[in-house]
């Protein structure tokens, strides 16, 4: 069993750096893998909450997400997204949380309501974290005199499910509250990317997909990939049912 798990996480970790490559080469992304970890899962009642921050994590230019090992069914979700409006974009599940978190090598982002205001300290993560967050090589993003231009570093983005240890706190190498008043996780995690990223994954684009959204001003349009017929409308049912109105 051990060797499978070894085996599936060795193809995760292929298909990630495969995808990594490939987002350098078409949307401006550097080299740097933005992993959010789900920290603590609680089946049943968190069920809804881990999926949508799988899929926020996917939507707001994160190139993997990690849930709890007994968040199988969160994790199937977001790969099915994934699988239908593209990525590259991958999910893992895990029961090692804490040694993931001590072992990783990079910069370690927890989001908490206790934290740091994430517009003291966003110019300062951008740059522990090298480049310049959306990837455009300019440092125009207010950031000052901080190192914008030094060599890309991982970052792990934690989202507490849960009451987390203090360890967690200790290890970070930043603590930080969006507004440091009681709201959704969900809502601090989307925040956190778009100040990281800076709006630029807003324009991202999205490969191996079967189906796209076509903005309209009202009504609703899924169309194929290739753009050459809709999908209908159990297409659209289906993602606000698996992801809510405004994951999908």
């Amino acid at each position: 069993m051990n060797d499978e798990h070894d085996e599936r996480a060795g193809r995760a970790e292929h298909d990630v750096r495969d995808g990594r490559a490939e987002r350098a080469g078409s949307d401006g992304h550097d080299e740097r893998e933005v992993v959010v970890l789900r920290y603590g899962h609680r089946p049943g009642r968190d069920d809804r909450m881990t999926t949508h921050v799988g899929l926020t994590a996917r939507a707001l230019g994160a190139d993997r997400a990690v849930f709890p090992d007994n968040a199988g069914q969160a994790a199937e979700t977001v790969r099915d997204i994934t699988s239908r409006f593209g990525g590259p974009f991958t999910v893992e599940l895990r029961a090692d949380q804490q040694a993931i978190v001590r072992g990783f090598e990079g910069v370690v982002v927890h989001l908490t309501m206790y934290g740091e205001r994430i517009q003291d300290v966003e110019d300062e993560i951008r740059a522990a974290a090298g480049g310049d967050g959306d990837g455009d090589g300019d440092s125009d993003g207010g950031g000052g005199d901080a190192d914008v231009d030094a060599d890309p570093r991982d970052l792990l983005v934690v989202v507490g499910g849960e009451k987390v240890p203090w360890e967690l706190y200790e290890r970070a190498d930043f603590n930080v509250g969006v507004t440091n008043q009681p709201h959704s996780e969900v809502a601090g995690l989307a925040v956190f990317l778009d100040r990281f990223f800076e709006g630029a994954e807003l324009d991202r684009e999205w490969t191996d997909a079967d189906r796209r959204v076509v903005p309209r001003a009202t009504g609703k349009e899924v169309v194929a990939a290739d753009g050459d017929d809709s999908t209908g409308d159990d297409a659209e049912s289906d993602t606000e049912d698996e992801g809510g109105r405004q994951s999908a």
